[in-house]
């Protein structure tokens, strides 16, 4: 009766641990590969699903995003700069059976391609174009990689280069590049606002030459300006007619005009003559005298 009663559980026993066995709950991010007798049957799930103890094999696989850092790398640039790249990437499995048929372990697999096709890539870019074109680099990671995994059921969402890290002796010198484009720009600019104010006072002074009034109006303007009230500087204005005419009746031309070597200086007028000439000066004066009353 014992000995019944012993067998009776151990088959009790048994059975249950083969129904444990059997039952299956995959949740809904995963799925189930199911090997029978070494044979892909396919992905179970998700839910509760039943295989056949002993003689199936499941293999849970996660279909969620995995972010995954790519450890930093030492690459030497296309214009032989050395830097210090790290990256990420961001995969998810599509298909299940291939992701356990193609590959061993795809996770793993993902991260050397992404490491080598970084350091291939960065490998054939310019410094410049590395730190300027970064969406361009970071699209054409992401494609090459796909490529790659996509026969293991895998697909590569999106790969981001997070820094580049440069010797300091590469930072000092592009500081200074950074420093001189900058003097550059600000003499350009400069000579550009010498060209525009030499420009605009060459207008001004065409302007005031076809219109003398408008010098007076500015020469006044200019005295309202420096006669303030702390000022004790007096200022008399004078016509810029009067200077004209001075400058048109004064012998010899305008004032410090010269005559030109060879030709005969503008004889005077008589009285002036007679004023120059010894002894004549009464007879100077009343020829002057006489003049003025006729």
């Amino acid at each position: 009766m014992n000995a019944l009663l012993i067998a009776v559980i151990v088959v009790a026993a048994v059975l249950l641990i083969l129904a444990m066995a059997a039952v299956k709950i995959v949740p809904e991010y995963e799925r189930g590969v199911v090997f029978r007798l070494g044979r892909i049957i396919g992905a179970k799930g998700p839910g509760l699903f039943l295989i056949i103890p002993i003689v199936d094999r499941m293999i849970r696989i996660s279909l969620r995003t995995v972010t995954m850092d790519i450890p930093p790398q030492d690459i030497i640039t296309k214009d032989n700069v050395t830097v210090r790249v790290n990256a990420v990437t961001y995969f998810n499995v599509v298909d299940p059976n291939r992701s356990v048929l193609a590959i061993e372990d795809h996770i793993t697999g993902t991260s050397q391609i992404a490491q080598t096709t970084l350091r291939s890539i960065l490998g054939q870019v310019d410094l410049d174009e590395l730190l300027i074109n970064r969406d361009e680099i970071n699209r054409r990671l992401q494609q090459i990689i796909d490529d790659v995994t996509d026969p293991w059921g895998v697909k590569v969402t999106l790969v981001e280069v997070k820094d580049v890290e440069l010797p300091q002796a590469m930072r000092r010198a592009m500081a200074r590049q950074a420093e001189a484009e900058r003097d550059r720009r600000a003499k350009v600019i400069h000579a550009k606002g010498e060209f525009e104010a030499a420009q605009t006072l060459a207008d001004a002074a065409q302007r005031l030459e076809e219109h003398p009034a408008a010098m007076q109006l500015r020469i006044l303007s200019t005295m309202a300006e420096v006669s303030n009230e702390r000022n004790s500087t007096l200022i008399f204005p004078l016509p810029m007619e009067l200077l004209r005419l001075v400058d048109t009746l004064r012998p010899g031309g305008p004032a410090g005009t010269e005559a030109p070597a060879g030709t005969a200086r503008p004889a005077a007028p008589s009285h002036v003559a007679a004023a120059q000439q010894p002894g004549g000066g009464e007879q100077s004066e009343q020829r002057i005298a006489g003049d003025q009353q006729e």
